[in-house]
């Protein structure tokens, strides 16, 4: 009789220790250890990293003006007062610890649209949990009857030829890694920004930013900024290359394909950028979903992807004068990159060179070789307008007044230039004052009038 009490009291105290270890899981707080925001031009994002998923419940409210976001069974280890969110409509971040949850409350300036988003896992992220704060109420546009569209005329001034200037990555995605921890993303923005003085400082172009500061902006996005928004006449993608292999070093320019990648790196490099919505956790309907198919037989008709390899050529010539370039120093590689499928833009992606080389990634850190990264860059951009200037453009009206120039590729000869331009190997001779036909890759010749 007694070992049966024994027995009973037994197996209550394992089914005791057992409820207790299932409640004591039941109960176990998530600790949230890392918080991070980005400012965009206009919406704010903040970030939390989560060990694990995390119910969470966002309210708005107003009189004042607040937002309120619920993380349920979870605590906040991180201090949000480091958060630096001086340029958003946020005026106070407050944070109470409840019973059952953590308290997040937003005090705004003004009100904002939101929305919230739980991320799977993505190299090199973990669990995300992102509020996004819109800096104004969506507006429905009032429908009005279209306007008849107007006859273009003539600029009375030569127009400037518009340079859209993408700096990869940026925000959520923050691309490859260098040995010393530098980003990716804030190496080619300072590119970036190096390249968009020198256009401006250029005669006959002006640059434009598809993003200027560390937020990240959908790859479809960036296109529409270029052509839409700006009209860009070219648009440059800018990045640093990484591979497992540490010795790999070099620069190199890419195009979109017609018909598959060029080589199996081109197809990798293609894979990893196209992963970038991804990474930054873009919503389904800002993901990029056009057609490659029927953008490249606009391409084809249009002549832009042409204009793209002989962009990506001039590029080329010029970063090897200043650089290392990858593999066949005049190819321009082919891929199915996302941020190049814009029909109506001359697009280019240029890979500055290796971050994952240590001597690479010092050099791209180096104020001095971004500003000849930078000037490669736009000598590339000024060779190929000199040689397809538009209509009523700066030039096409240097063209009018001083006569066509014509760069030297690889493999050309005076007479297949003489012949291409209607004129005689002699005139192009006297023009430039050239003894013989002796000409050199790189130069410029003055073509006279035919």
């Amino acid at each position: 009789m007694m070992h049966r009490d024994n027995n009973n009291k037994l197996t209550a105290l394992f089914v005791l220790l057992v409820s207790g270890f299932w409640a004591g899981l039941a109960f176990a707080e998530t600790s949230i250890d890392s918080v991070r925001l980005h400012r965009a031009p206009d919406h704010t994002r903040i970030v939390f990293d989560l060990p694990a998923p995390v119910d969470h419940k966002l309210d708005k409210l107003a009189n004042p003006d607040r937002i309120v976001l619920d993380l349920l069974d979870a605590s906040l280890g991180f201090d949000v007062n480091t958060l630096d969110y001086a340029s958003s409509p946020i005026a106070n971040i407050r944070v109470g610890k409840h019973s059952d949850k953590t308290r997040v409350v937003f005090d705004m300036k003004d009100g904002v649209r939101t929305r919230t988003n739980l991320l799977k896992p993505i190299e090199p992220h973990g669990w995300r949990l992102v509020v996004d704060l819109f800096d104004s109420e969506l507006q429905s546009p009032a429908k009005t009857s279209p306007e008849p569209e107007k006859k273009k005329e003539a600029p009375s001034e030569p127009r400037l030829m518009v340079v859209a200037i993408d700096a990869g990555h940026g925000g959520e995605d923050p691309g490859a890694r260098g040995p010393s921890g530098v980003y990716e993303k804030t190496l080619v923005l300072q590119i970036a920004k190096k390249v968009e003085k020198q256009v401006n400082d250029q005669a006959g172009m002006r640059a434009v930013m598809v993003r200027d500061g560390d937020y990240y902006v959908p790859l479809a996005e960036r296109r529409r900024i270029a052509r839409e928004d700006h009209g860009a006449d070219v648009f440059i993608s800018i990045h640093a290359d990484a591979f497992t292999d540490a010795r790999a070093n070099g620069a190199s320019v890419f195009a979109l394909s017609s018909s598959g990648a060029t080589s199996a790196r081109a197809r990798y490099l293609a894979k990893i950028a196209n992963e970038s919505d991804r990474v930054a956790g873009v919503y389904e309907e800002e993901k990029d979903d056009s057609s490659l198919l029927s953008v490249l037989a606009d391409l084809r008709m249009n002549g832009s992807m042409a204009g793209s390899l002989y962009l990506g050529r001039q590029v080329l010539l010029e970063m090897g004068k200043v650089t290392k370039l990858h593999g066949n120093r005049d190819r321009v590689e082919q891929a199915g990159f996302a941020v190049l499928k814009e029909p109506e833009m001359v697009s280019i992606l240029v890979e500055t060179g290796f971050i994952s080389n240590p001597t690479e990634e010092r050099n791209l850190r180096s104020s001095a070789h971004q500003d000849k990264l930078a000037r490669s860059i736009v000598n590339g951009v000024d060779a190929y307008f000199r040689n397809h200037p538009a209509p009523h453009s700066w030039y096409a009206a240097q063209r009018r007044e001083h006569g066509e120039q014509y760069r030297i590729q690889p493999g050309d000869t005076l007479s297949e230039i003489a012949r291409q331009y209607s004129v005689s190997e002699q005139a192009i001779r006297n023009a430039n004052a050239l003894s013989g036909d002796r000409i050199v890759v790189g130069q410029v010749l003055k073509i006279p009038g035919s």
